[in-house]
């Protein structure tokens, strides 16, 4: 252990809704995502991210260029939201996260690999009712699970999810992570976990995890990647967890497996 103290920001792209409110199926329609991406950021100096963001707000606010752009007012002003802000806002957030010392772990999760877990659980039994929270926490299991070990403390904020605060629930989650990593590692793991929830809008940090999964998000959901190539070196590792053509545990992208258009169509087409 050789760090005194690690800083997490965790978000998500995308949404876990499969069904609509008469149980027909959605996914890929408007409104509605094809997959799910929780992914966190680790922050060397999170006060200085948290300064040059606000900073950058300030000069947007305060140019006239900008002034008569409603989602700059009505959005921008109070928190930066790659999916809301105009192109320019969003060239000029991108160019700063480059000159950050970051470094982003993604999971992503299929909805129709989702779906088929679902429709099989109810064939087994007909009461079973599919629980978002259940894949969400799944999720941060799998994403931290050796990420826990290398600081005295981890200090780990989650974006807000709706009204209520699960950090609890979130907790355990971790603990069943460093759990999995001392089992597999064979290493005890005593570092300590400090959990809060928290809304973008009140922390900047958060702002610049939206940022780079949204650009992992375009890339799954429009094949597009300029933003995700503009911003490559800022993301150490990409899980697609239910591409299992080769392994059953998925597949893992890095700068030496890069994560291209290509690889996604190649994988939807089995």
């Amino acid at each position: 252990m050789n760090e005194e103290k690690r800083h997490y920001f965790v978000d998500e792209a995308g949404d876990l809704t499969l069904f609509n409110k008469r149980g027909e199926v959605i996914i890929g329609s408007e409104g509605c995502s094809n997959t799910f991406i929780l992914g966190v950021i680790h922050i060397i100096h999170p006060h200085d991210v948290r300064k040059k963001i606000e900073t950058l707000r300030e000069e947007i606010c305060a140019d006239s260029y900008f002034q008569s752009i409603p989602s700059v007012k009505d959005k921008s002003s109070k928190a930066f939201h790659a999916k809301d802000d105009c192109s320019e806002v969003r060239m000029a957030v991108y160019k700063l996260i480059k000159t950050f010392d970051v470094k982003t772990y993604c999971i992503v999760k299929r909805k129709k690999a989702i779906l088929q877990y679902v429709q099989n659980q109810n064939r087994w039994d007909a009461d079973w009712r599919y629980n978002e929270n259940k894949i969400y926490d799944s999720c941060v299991k799998r994403l931290f699970k050796d990420r826990l070990h290398s600081a005295e403390e981890n200090h780990i904020t989650f974006s807000q999810r709706g009204k209520s605060k699960r950090s609890k629930s979130l907790r355990a989650e971790l603990e069943k992570a460093v759990a999995n990593f001392e089992k597999s590692s064979g290493k005890r793991v005593k570092s300590s976990n400090h959990v809060v929830s928290n809304y973008p809008t009140n922390d900047p940090c958060l702002q610049v995890i939206d940022y780079l999964l949204w650009a992992v998000q375009r890339l799954y959901e429009r094949y597009e990647d300029r933003y995700f190539n503009y911003v490559f070196d800022k993301y150490v590792r990409i899980i697609d967890l239910d591409d299992k053509r080769i392994k059953d545990y998925g597949v893992y992208y890095d700068n030496r497996n890069v994560l291209t258009v290509q690889k996604i169509e190649d994988s939807l087409a089995g």
